[in-house]
């Protein structure tokens, strides 16, 4: 290994590897020491066994923080959802998964499909900075977004002020939609989430390393090996860049 890019991945000797705790798919328990357990801490543990150093994780409650924290020196490598708006500080690799993003309608609605949602007076209930929150600032021209503070928030807004949708990822809407009787899933994606590995702009040489790093693992089978093992519904491996 290159001692130049293990000093410019890993400066401290130790890989500081960020991960996002509201990403129930990625992080799936905790171990007995209290470190993140899941398909993101194990990539991030191959990455740090590549780079021959030790791991140390920085756990953030919501992807916000975690990429709010990018320019903070508090990690060398975070695992997150890749969007235009992070990428000003984050330098990403591509996907190394992908999970759908739609949208959960109540008992009676008349929004029938995806493309039905963008209208006026639609209000749709969102995790605040979530990726697919992102997405949808970006690219909603009529539906309003009300944003709440993690998932749990989300679905909670949507029922209580009765909004016309709630966005979310659909494993996880899968197990809200049981929560309110009538309610259903509308087919189809808006998006799906590209969870990618991304460190602090502007570490090329690392950075380069990251990129080479997550195609091998999605080509050798590495990935899809790592959500095996967790037992992970709803994630699929990303396709080759």
């Amino acid at each position: 290994m290159n001692p130049d890019l293990r000093s410019e991945l890993a400066p401290s000797g130790t890989l500081r590897a960020a991960i996002n705790l509201a990403n129930f798919l990625l992080v799936t328990g905790r171990s007995p020491g209290g470190d993140p357990e899941g398909v993101a801490p194990d990539m991030a543990a191959a990455i740090a066994k590549r780079l021959d150093v030790p791991i140390a994780y920085v756990p953030y409650a919501t992807p916000s923080e975690l990429a709010d924290a990018a320019t903070d020196d508090m990690w060398d490598i975070g695992l997150i959802g890749a969007e235009p708006a992070r990428a000003e500080t984050i330098a990403f690799t591509a996907a190394y998964t992908e999970i759908e993003a739609t949208y959960l309608v109540p008992a009676g609605s008349p929004l029938g499909r995806i493309e039905d949602v963008d209208r006026e007076g639609v209000r749709i209930a969102v995790a605040g900075g979530s990726a697919y929150d992102l997405y949808l600032s970006r690219n909603l021209e009529r539906a309003e977004l009300v944003r709440a503070s993690g998932l749990d928030g989300s679905f909670d807004l949507f029922a209580e002020q009765k909004l016309d949708a709630l966005a979310g990822l659909r494993p996880r809407l899968l197990s809200d939609v049981g929560r309110l009787p009538g309610a259903r899933i509308l087919d189809g994606r808006f998006t799906a989430v590209q969870q990618a590995v991304g460190t602090p702009r502007p570490r090329e040489r690392g950075a380069a390393f990251l990129a080479e790093f997550v195609e091998e693992a999605k080509a050798s089978g590495l990935v899809q090996r790592l959500i095996d093992r967790h037992g992970v519904r709803g994630l699929s491996v990303a396709g080759a860049a």
